[in-house]
């Protein structure tokens, strides 16, 4: 989109970093809760291209301490290949939804899956290893998602405990990796083929528990 870099240029405004905790516990033995709060995508302004940029970036200017205008667009800069803006926005979003445990859970896992799309895993854990310990306390989007980045840091062991961890709470569902794209929807093919070496490695050699 040739106004993307016109229009967002106006928001390039520094914003203090979040601090997130970056250490990651061991799984619990199982991961029933539900979490539709936190795994939701933050839409303001349906539709896609500059005017919704436009109007994106309007309401932000007219309104900043709405979280959902700036995190859309956040998605879109970083979608953009404009990781730097992306990460600015996100920031600014997470300064205004202080105090806001729920909202903040979700952009916090939003900003977590745009990081990993765009190369930086590493980054990505910091932000989802943030939601570990709250509330609910044991969702089940986590054992697979902490699975795929692990793996992808190459940190394969604890990938194994954790996909070990969604195995022992739906055997039905996770000893099947058939079962990723239905279980998985928004993941990308890349991404459940990912979670399929972790199978792999998990069927091989299945961790006991505790």
């Amino acid at each position: 989109m040739k106004k993307l870099s016109l229009v967002l240029a106006h928001l390039l405004v520094l914003v203090p970093v979040v601090a997130l905790a970056q250490s990651l516990p061991a799984p619990k033995e199982f991961y029933f809760d539900e979490d539709s709060l936190t795994t939701r995508e933050l839409i303001a302004v349906q539709g896609d291209g500059d005017e919704v940029v436009e109007r994106l970036t309007a309401t932000i200017q007219r309104r900043p301490s709405d979280v959902e205008p700036r995190v859309q667009l956040a998605h879109i800069a970083m979608r953009s290949g404009r990781t730097e803006l992306g990460t600015q926005l996100y920031d600014a979003a997470l300064k205004a939804v202080s105090g806001k445990q729920r909202l903040q859970r979700a952009v916090v896992w939003n900003y977590g899956w745009d990081l990993f799309r765009n190369g930086e895993p590493q980054r990505a854990l910091e932000q989802w290893s943030g939601l570990v310990g709250g509330w609910p306390a044991a969702p089940g989007w986590q054992p697979p998602t902490f699975a795929l980045v692990l793996w992808t840091l190459g940190r394969r062991d604890e990938a194994v405990k954790w996909y070990a961890a969604a195995v022992r709470t739906e055997p039905q569902q996770w000893s099947d990796p058939a079962n990723h794209a239905t279980l998985l929807p928004d993941w990308t093919e890349e991404e459940r083929t990912v979670l399929a070496e972790v199978h792999r490695a998990w069927e091989a050699n299945p961790p006991t528990w505790p």
